[in-house]
């Protein structure tokens, strides 16, 4: 059997056992494992126990847990709750100022925590009741909650693009500070069209009455205060790192213990709490840790295959296809992807192929993880089948029906694919601060 027959027979096995529902890293690595007894006999027993120590070798996966225990600590003990506080005192008086601060206070859950479901979670519970209360358009907010937890994959600490990091056997650091600025323009050009908008249609988001406007500069200050601390724990643990007196595993443990110290200072560290954080921290890091075990595997048959050179010389000698119209194929197929996976499992499935091809056509890998992460961004929220698109109908309430869900998600995915395509045109908007960075 060709080596194209047998990479195709391992994608259609694992597809199928996807639509079965069963777990990612049970699909990925059954499929793996199967597969590599089959072509190597119980020689190929080996793979998944290199991969393993390939797992427990890499240092910079101690940041994972670190990072996802401070974003628990922050949500669980409500310090996200002075966040939305601060905005909604400061932006109240503009219109569509409620909704601006909501996409800024995703930046900062993203921020704090690195996942979408928790922005997703913290925005459909706390922002969203909030501005459906005060008279804002229902489905100018449910787009926004929805556009502004997806920022929760891009911008650093983000999870996901560690899970990048080890299958494309890049430095997180690197893709870390090349989400920086492509996910703060995102961020910007979301409030630009929620401004736009609502100067155009002011009743789309309504200001604030005068009597919730009537704040005095104290309480003003005293809000910011407690609304930035979030920005101050990041700062704590980014500026170390970003000046070399850190390493990124150092700078995740003051990250975890300043939240943590955080949380005790303002007298809301108890032991639900505590137990809470941990418990899902434990849950979340060994869920990826499972998945990158399968990953691994799975890319090692493939590399043993040679499967990569095989795929290459099709698209471009036989095929004679230009490395940029295969890039872009590569973006659709992730579109097509997310209407029925999440990020994690269209990166494990594809990576073992698409890395190592984006590698020999050419473009930087760094780059191309910003460019997974965007496109993945959008395959969330493109109806039909979008998962974000799933998750906010379950979060919602009652009068926000699927039908407006579908149509809030519209400007935004637009406006995300211009971010994207401004990316792909210009590569220095992600690699210039890494580079940056790195070389001084």
């Amino acid at each position: 059997m060709s080596t194209n027959l047998i990479a195709l027979f391992m994608f259609s096995s694992m597809m199928l056992l996807l639509m079965t529902g069963q777990r990612v890293f049970g699909a990925i690595g059954v499929v793996a494992a199967v597969a590599a007894v089959a072509l190597w006999g119980t020689g190929g027993s080996d793979i998944p126990f290199s991969s393993a120590m390939k797992l427990m070798d890499w240092y910079p996966l101690l940041t994972l847990p670190m990072f996802i225990f401070m974003g628990y600590i922050l949500s669980e003990s409500k310090i996200a709750d002075d966040l939305y506080r601060m905005f909604h005192v400061w932006m109240g008086p503009i219109h569509g100022g409620l909704a601006i601060g909501t996409i800024g206070l995703m930046v900062l859950v993203s921020a704090m925590n690195g996942l979408s479901v928790a922005g997703m979670a913290i925005g459909a519970t706390i922002a969203l009741p909030e501005l459906l209360r005060r008279g804002y358009d229902k489905r100018m907010v449910t787009g926004v909650v929805q556009a502004g937890s997806s920022l929760g994959i891009l911008v650093p600490p983000s999870v996901v693009l560690v899970l990048y990091a080890m299958i494309a056997r890049q430095p997180v650091g690197q893709l870390w500070l090349a989400g920086v600025f492509p996910g703060l323009i995102m961020a910007f050009m979301f409030i630009l069209y929620i401004a736009i908008r609502c100067r155009l249609q002011p009743e789309l988001g309504p200001v604030l009455p005068e009597d919730e406007r009537r704040v005095s500069l104290a309480e003003k200050l005293r809000l910011l205060q407690a609304g930035l601390l979030p920005v101050g724990i990041f700062a704590t643990m980014m500026v170390p790192f970003i000046n070399g007196w850190t390493s990124l595993v150092e700078s995740s443990a003051i990250g975890a213990m300043a939240a943590f110290s955080a949380a005790v200072l303002k007298r809301r560290m108890n032991r639900l709490v505590f137990e809470n954080s941990l418990r899902q921290t434990l849950a979340i890091s060994c869920m990826f840790m499972w998945i990158i075990l399968a990953a691994l595997g799975f890319g090692a048959v493939f590399d043993g295959l040679g499967a990569v050179d095989a795929i290459d010389t099709l698209f471009t000698d036989q095929l004679g296809l230009n490395p940029w119209v295969i890039l872009i194929l590569m973006q659709l197929s992730f579109l097509l992807m997310g209407t029925f996976l999440d990020d994690t499992a269209m990166l494990v499935i594809v990576a073992p192929l698409y890395v190592p091809l984006v590698g020999a056509l050419g473009f930087d890998l760094i780059w191309y993880g910003i460019l997974y992460t965007i496109t993945t961004q959008i395959a969330y929220m493109t109806p039909p089948f979008g998962y974000n698109l799933f998750l906010m109908r379950a979060m919602a309430p009652p009068e926000i029906t699927l039908r407006d869900i579908y149509i809030s998600i519209l400007p935004f995915v637009g406006v995300m694919i211009l971010a994207l395509a401004l990316i792909m045109v210009f590569p220095q908007i992600a690699l210039w601060l890494p580079e940056y960075v790195y070389n001084k």
